[in-house]
């Protein structure tokens, strides 16, 4: 560099020569509003002018304020919110998740069939399957003003184009007014039925206006076409236009052992009506008791496949190829047979016109590996983006991974949790001396907050867990210790089902029962954090 374009630190200060620093305040502001929030915040830490620059900005504020949060910004041409408002609503919201008041909550009610039924909650609407009746409903969740709205319910059996289906998924995605339907139909003369996907929109039942066709036709499994094929597990699984069949199947034919093999068939809906991204491989069930390969969407085009002993991560850089393997990171044995916790996915929304300003940053965020028993594993999501130093060409020890970005949980059977960004709500189960444990009478709630400025933003609520934890196995101890924020509440959770948290609000189906077991009422608690005043 020569000396007028640069900056030299002497005595641990950057000090300028005629360089960037020479440029009025005005400029230099508007550089660094280009960069990224741990790019400004390298500069303001060896500079004392752009320090004082940092500082008298609420623009560069707001996105070092993002960064900590792992938001990202979803830009309104029509907002003429002043930027120091946003900064201060900003933190604000996030200071409150610290504070929230169990007993501050508006309540939905809900229908006594959602007891029996799959259920989740996306973007402030409450989606059921019952699979019993067959029927799939919609309904937004004390829905803002402002907010688009889709009310529903239909009869799964009368959507699909064929007849006779028995139906095996379905997805609903409420920001893209999707409906996805996999089911399988017999076929006259083969000996394994044919799996069909329907592409609906939610608000009308009607083929979708942006699908590429009604009806997606997967391919047969590629070097079995002649087996018999037992289908252990069937789901749709999504993320913006890209929607995935995942499959775990058992295969037998003549002269060959009897294998397991799991099956992912990607394709663009909008632009396709056949898989064009296909990927498969054996696994192996240790015991019975084993959970099935699962699948995790990370961002549009990134996604984790866990089975046996690795976690595997790929890419889909073009989809008329099949999707490529980045780096495969080795589990420790004791918490092999895992599956990803459904989590708040909420990045594909920024394209599609919905109405918030931030989405949680898909490299920058959480997810959690469980065996719905007694285990947790909440993992930091930038180590499947930051791979440089790492050798890829064979697979990552644990012990070169693991430790520094994950925190393992001793869970109960009846424990509750969900993931949204990067807070964990979890409900731990209260047992007492004259219960089984199978029986807990309550709930104690607890939020967690593993982002940067969780520390930040708790303003003195709160505690900071640092310090590594050890969970001890059979075969071994594991010591954790990705840091978060902790806030556990001291009143107890009656009749709690299930929970959700997004963005903006938590929910809580609590089921009434009366001494006899039988089901009184149920509804959702909603509880909003913050409200703008």
């Amino acid at each position: 560099m020569t000396s007028s374009s640069s900056m030299v630190a002497t005595s641990g200060e950057m000090t300028r020569k005629t360089g960037f620093l020479s440029l009025p305040e005005e400029l230099r502001l508007h550089t660094l509003n280009f960069l990224p929030s741990q790019d400004i915040l390298r500069c303001t830490s060896v500079c004392k002018d752009l320090r004082k620059t940092y500082l008298s900005s609420s623009s560069l504020q707001y996105i070092v304020e993002l960064g900590g949060q792992g938001l990202l910004p979803i830009p309104k041409p029509d907002d003429s919110t002043p930027m120091d408002e946003r900064l201060r609503v900003l933190r604000d919201k996030a200071h409150a998740w610290w504070k929230f008041d169990i007993d501050s909550f508006e309540t939905f009610p809900l229908p006594e069939s959602i007891a029996y039924s799959a259920a989740s909650v996306a973007y402030g609407h409450l989606c059921v399957w019952n699979d019993f009746s067959d029927t799939v409903s919609i309904a937004p969740i004390l829905p803002n003003p402002s907010q688009q709205v889709i009310e529903c319910d239909w009869s799964i059996r009368s959507l699909c184009s064929s007849p006779y289906p028995a139906v095996s998924d379905v997805f609903m995605d409420p920001p893209q007014n999707l409906l996805a339907i996999a089911y399988l139909v017999p076929v006259v003369g083969l000996r394994n039925k044919t799996l069909c996907i329907d592409i609906r929109a939610l608000d009308s039942s009607c083929v979708h206006p942006k699908a590429a066709g009604l009806t997606v036709f997967p391919s047969q499994l590629v070097g079995y076409e002649d087996s018999y094929i037992e289908t252990k597990l069937e789901k749709l699984k999504g993320f913006g236009s890209h929607i995935a069949l995942w499959r775990c199947l058992g295969v037998g034919r003549a002269g060959t052992p009897y294998e397991n093999v799991w099956e992912l068939q990607v394709w663009d809906w909008q632009h396709s009506t056949t898989p064009s991204s296909v990927l498969h491989d054996t696994f192996h069930l240790r015991h019975p008791r084993c959970l099935l390969p699962d699948l995790c969407f990370l961002g549009n085009n990134r996604f984790l496949i866990i089975a046996n002993d690795s976690l595997r991560l790929y890419s889909i850089p073009d989809m008329s190829q099949p999707p490529q393997l980045l780096a495969c990171f080795l589990m420790p044995s004791p918490i092999w047979y895992l599956r990803f916790l459904p989590m708040d996915d909420t990045a594909h929304i920024a394209q599609l016109g919905v109405q918030t300003t931030h989405i949680s940053d898909p490299q920058h965020q959480v997810l959690c590996l469980t065996n719905f028993e007694d285990l947790a594993v909440i993992i930091s999501t930038n180590i499947f983006f930051d791979l440089d130093g790492m050798d890829t060409t064979a697979p990552i020890p644990w012990q070169s991974w693991g430790p520094l970005n994950t925190r393992i949980f001793a869970q109960a059977t009846t424990s509750r949790m969900h993931i949204s960004g990067n807070r964990v709500l979890l409900a731990s189960p209260m047992y007492y001396k004259s219960y089984a444990r199978s029986n807990a009478l309550g709930h104690i709630l607890q939020m967690m907050d593993f982002s940067p400025l969780a520390v930040t933003n708790r303003r003195g609520l709160g505690r900071v867990v640092d310090e590594p934890s050890t969970m001890h196995f059979a075969e071994e101890s594991l010591t954790t210790s990705l840091s978060y924020v902790e806030v556990v509440l001291d009143r107890e959770l009656r009749d709690l089902k299930r929970l959700w948290i997004d963005q903006d609000r938590i929910y809580l189906q609590k089921d009434v029962r009366d001494h006899r077991g039988n089901l009184v009422s149920t509804f959702l608690s909603v509880i909003t954090p913050y409200r703008l005043e």
